[in-house]
């Protein structure tokens, strides 16, 4: 069971680079679209080449569409609900889950977790399996990926992988496992993304073999130390979770700014991990002004317009101002103008 690494040699003469989508709700998903469009145009590069694709709860469902085939331009328009768009995937994006969780049910999602946090279980792994089991539905989550990566009984339940990695974390051990990375455990991507989704007390864990799962970014908002260990020569990290900035004050803001303060640390030890080991990351991250429109409530679907078209104009000083922090093999595109997308 591949679970806390991952593994392929580099290829020579050639740049290998990664992508990594982080958790985020409904509006990280938004930004990060938003922000994937314009470091897919200022780097020239398709995204869906990528050589490996990390996805983490709501960058699952991201990682799942590209590593599909579905295209940075054709994901954005179906985000928009542009004439022409792929009604499956303009109804999915029109129709987020609600922005208040179900009641739950039983008792803790994962109490093995809470027994393991005196042997080297991080605090907030441990304490978020007192919560209890979700209750959302995710047939949201199955529907998308029949449509996308229908189950092939041919060739397996996980023959539409590929290159796909899909970050969830094991119920009773803690320890995140990787589906479709080199000796996981197999299942239908559609099973693997809405195990990622499985926020304990939002939405149910899934069961996949003899072991349930749960919300990979309860370990990790990104994992981009297991990204690194893919034998990458760099990443592109998109990260809506740990924004630099504190953001906005007040009662409403203050979880989330200490689950984000949390998250920003787990995500940079893991970038010092992978640099100390000669990748390059570019951390692409909401700045001050996207906390102002994502607010405190990132599951808030009423709000995924607004924030995407924000998004979409922040994006582009966002992505240049991070390209001039690193040393990308392109490096930064001499791009002018205005966003090439217009719905």
């Amino acid at each position: 069971m591949v679970s806390e690494s991952a593994g392929a040699g580099k290829r020579a003469g050639k740049t290998r680079r990664g992508l990594v989508l982080g958790c985020g709700g409904t509006l990280g998903s938004a930004w990060s679209l938003a922000t994937l469009f314009e470091v897919s145009r200022a780097l020239a590069w398709d995204p869906r080449e990528a050589e490996v694709i990390y996805g983490t709860s709501a960058g699952a469902t991201l990682a799942m569409l590209l590593g599909a085939g579905v295209s940075v331009d054709a994901l954005l328009a179906a985000e928009l609900g542009a004439p022409g768009a792929d009604p499956v995937l303009a109804a999915h994006f029109a129709s987020p889950p609600p922005k208040l969780p179900s009641p739950p049910r039983g008792g803790p999602a994962g109490l093995g977790l809470v027994a393991r946090m005196t042997s080297g279980l991080p605090t907030v792994t441990a304490l978020s399996g007192l919560l209890p089991e979700g209750t959302g539905d995710t047939t949201f989550l199955a529907r998308l990926a029949e449509h996308v990566a229908p189950r092939d009984r041919d060739h397996g339940a996980d023959s539409h992988f590929g290159r796909t990695r899909i970050v969830t974390m094991d119920a009773k051990s803690g320890r995140r496992v990787v589906f479709g990375a080199p000796g996981s455990p197999r299942a239908s991507i559609g099973a693997a993304v809405r195990a990622s989704w499985a926020i304990p007390g939002w939405f149910p864990s899934v069961v996949i073999g003899n072991h349930r799962y749960l919300d990979g970014g309860i370990v990790s908002p990104t994992s981009v130390d297991l990204a690194a260990a893919e034998g990458v020569d760099e990443l592109v990290v998109i990260a809506p979770m740990t924004p630099l900035a504190k953001g906005p004050s007040g009662a409403a803001h203050a979880l989330m700014r200490l689950l984000r303060s949390s998250m920003r640390k787990t995500l940079d030890a893991e970038v010092t991990r992978a640099t100390a080991a000669g990748v390059r990351v570019l951390r692409l991250e909401p700045t001050a002004e996207d906390l102002e429109v994502l607010g405190p409530n990132l599951m808030d679907g009423d709000l995924r317009l607004r924030v995407i078209e924000s998004s979409l104009r922040t994006a582009r000083r966002n992505v240049r101002a991070a390209l001039t922090k690193t040393s990308f093999s392109t490096g930064i595109q001499a791009y002018q103008g205005g966003l090439a997308w217009t719905a």
